[in-house]
């Protein structure tokens, strides 16, 4: 297993947007706005979804990557750390998952 860790992804993504560096794609990924960062998210969704559903492992690899990037970018555009989203995962851990869904509020 790599040493590498999505907390080490977020802080590169949080480095770059920071930065002045106007080759960064992260940077002119923001700076386009929400918008066009949330529809990368889902487009990078969507080609997991069609890699996955391919079969090729190494497409579903570099998919996925593409996604996890992408969600840490929407993430940081929000204001949500990654640590907001595992404090929420383990706040769910020890129910059932449909037991969760159904405390949910409904629309």
């Amino acid at each position: 297993m790599t040493a590498f860790s999505l907390a080490d992804l977020e802080a590169v993504i949080a480095e770059r947007l920071a930065s002045g560096d106007d080759t960064s794609y992260t940077r002119k990924l923001a700076a386009r706005g929400m918008p066009k960062a949330a529809q990368k998210l889902g487009e990078e969704a969507v080609e997991t979804v069609i890699a996955s559903l391919s079969g090729d492992r190494a497409a579903v690899t570099s998919e996925t990557a593409d996604l996890l990037y992408h969600l840490l970018v929407v993430l940081a555009l929000s204001g949500v750390t990654l640590d907001d989203v595992l404090e929420e995962l383990a706040r769910r851990t020890g129910r059932s998952g449909l037991d969760e869904k159904a405390a949910r509020p409904k629309d």
